[in-house]
């Protein structure tokens, strides 16, 4: 048989091409209609029908059921989508995945589009050039769709031909006249080609390959196709092992959907290739039981009903599988709070993608720097010496935790920006590791505001009645400035404006410079206390730096700067 090392080489390297080609195209559609798909998303209701078609629609348009999976957690995070809602969604993905065969099996055998490949690839190269950062996505898609059909050519060619060598038949006939046993062991193949080459449209193409050429019959391919369906979602769950618990269950249910889906199946699969093969010789007179060139065309019938099918079956147990992986996957409970809960490094996917999860765990960044500033509150009212220790050991966690979310978040972070990024998406990405340094000097501020308090207690100092009120006064103003953070957090960033946060900050400033005056007039009494007046001036100044950060952060968000406001603010009062 003359298939050596140098013949597997050509093999491999024309699957590389196919799956770059692939990679590429998807890529670049993601970055044009990334938007339009988070708005597709925003848009969901319960309405589980909806959630499939919308999973069909997302899917059939990037060409990625991955894509579509990371793009549903990144939205159940955000409180878009319940967990049943991206169920349905992932049923639709399923379906949605069932073009690409389509795509190979008519314009990949039928039409010779490796002739247009170059005039296509002529045609969007001079689109990388452009300034606008869509037009670049667009010549992308083009490269990506010549790039993916080229590998198809390439795959195609360097497959033996099986009329020269007919060893491969000889070895691939010892396991294809087992029964069931046969269907079994190409399902294991078609789950492992799928885990290895890490895309369930690469695997399907090489079994469209294999079974063109004759290399295995329609029922074995079709065995493979299922084995494909299993590994897909084996590939997304080995993804999920460094997500989050949500990333877990999404997983976790795919992966359930596909295995009863192909437990049923292969119990019916001859009177559904027979049902096929009838189809096929009532509409177009061909036969893929008989014929291997019909075999790509079968395939895809077969993998589009089937998933049809299975999806009309389990989407009427969509709330079942929820609570079944609600119990399969358990959160880690209150202490989840302390890592990185909406983003992890197996998930992410393209730039337009990835900044969902990244905003979302900033808003949570947010959130604990608030509940920071709480605990600080219940530090000044504490006089028992146990609790005063707690609480100052549970800020100095907390403290621990916002340096290891800046640092993990901006690692994140620095990975998205690696990759090609439109204009909005460089912008965006700035913006947030503005936010997130901001963000963790609160917690620094915060937490030595707690070692001056600590410091006191140590040194058996008392504060009076009036640095009490003024420390509430600080403490009140912060939490309101803190509210307007947070609730901007949460929002799109396009729809924030800065007038809210401009006024709290104003109110933090304009409590310090009263604060301080007081506390110059404080300074004349023959009964002032330096020790604990020292201590005092630090805790408000402190708390005024707080507030700058908090205004940062909303500055980050809009991209207006206070001094702006402050023009404006000016030009009307004149």
């Amino acid at each position: 048989m003359n298939f050596g090392f140098f013949e597997f080489l050509q093999l491999f390297g024309a699957l590389g091409f196919f799956i770059y080609g692939m990679k590429v195209m998807s890529e670049g559609i993601q970055k044009v209609a990334g938007t339009k798909m988070r708005q597709i998303l925003s848009a969901m209701t319960s309405n589980r029908v909806k959630g499939v078609f919308t999973g069909f629609a997302i899917t059939s348009l990037v060409q990625s059921s991955s894509a579509t999976t990371v793009l549903v957690v990144s939205f159940v995070n955000a409180g878009l989508l319940s967990l049943t809602e991206s169920i349905g969604v992932i049923m639709g993905a399923n379906i949605g995945t069932t073009i690409t065969a389509w795509l190979i099996s008519i314009v990949g055998f039928k039409v010779k589009i490796a002739t247009y490949a170059m005039p296509i690839i002529a045609i969007g190269f001079p689109m990388l050039f452009f300034s606008r950062s869509k037009v670049k996505s667009w010549g992308e898609v083009l490269i990506g769709f010549a790039l993916l059909f080229l590998g198809l050519t390439f795959l195609k060619d360097s497959v033996p031909d099986l009329k020269s060598n007919p060893e491969i038949l000889s070895f691939l006939s010892s396991y294809t006249d087992l029964g069931f046993l046969s269907i079994l062991i190409f399902v294991a193949i078609g789950t492992l080609i799928t885990v290895v080459v890490q895309s369930s449209s690469a695997a399907m193409a090489l079994t469209l390959v294999m079974a063109n050429n004759g290399w295995i019959p329609f029922d074995l391919a079709a065995a493979m196709v299922l084995g494909e369906n299993i590994g897909t979602t084996i590939t997304a769950n080995l993804a999920a092992i460094v997500g989050n618990v949500h990333a877990k269950r999404a997983a976790a249910a795919h992966l359930m959907f596909n295995i009863f889906g192909v437990l049923w199946i292969i119990i019916l699969m001859p009177y559904f290739l027979s049902a096929i093969d009838s189809y096929m010789l009532s509409s177009s007179g061909t036969s893929p039981l008989y014929n291997a060139v019909d075999i790509p065309i079968g395939l895809s019938i077969f993998h589009t009903s089937f998933n049809i099918i299975n999806t009309l079956i389990l989407v009427n147990f969509v709330n079942f599988i929820a609570k079944v992986v609600t119990k399969l996957v358990k959160s880690k409970g209150d202490d989840e709070e302390f890592h990185l809960e909406y983003i992890g490094t197996g998930m992410m996917d393209t730039a337009e993608l990835s900044l969902e999860e990244a905003a979302k765990e900033t808003s949570k960044f947010g959130e604990i720097t608030s509940r920071m500033s709480g605990l600080l509150r219940d530090l000044v009212d504490a006089k028992k010496s146990k609790k005063q220790n707690k609480l100052l050991a549970k800020i100095r966690k907390f403290e621990e935790i916002t340096d290891r979310m800046e640092e993990e978040i901006s690692g994140y972070l620095m990975k998205v920006s690696q990759g090609q990024l439109s204009n909005t998406t460089s912008v965006r990405v700035a913006s947030l590791m503005s936010i997130i340094n901001d963000l963790e000097r609160i917690g620094d501020v915060i937490f030595q505001m707690s070692k001056d308090i600590g410091r006191k207690i140590e040194d058996e100092l008392e504060f009076t009645e009036e640095q009490i009120k003024g420390i509430y006064k600080m403490l009140d103003s912060i939490d309101e400035a803190f509210l307007v953070m947070n609730a901007n957090l949460k929002k799109d960033y396009k729809q924030v404006t800065i007038a809210m946060a401009f006024q709290r900050e104003e109110a933090v400033n304009n409590i310090r410079n009263k604060l301080r005056k007081q506390h110059l007039k404080r300074m004349e009494s023959s009964s002032f206390d330096i020790k604990s007046g020292t201590i005092y001036r630090d805790m408000f100044y402190a708390g005024e730096k707080v507030g700058d950060h908090i205004m940062n952060v909303t500055e980050a968000i809009t991209g207006e700067k206070e001094r702006v406001v402050r023009e404006l603010q000016l030009e009307t009062a004149d």
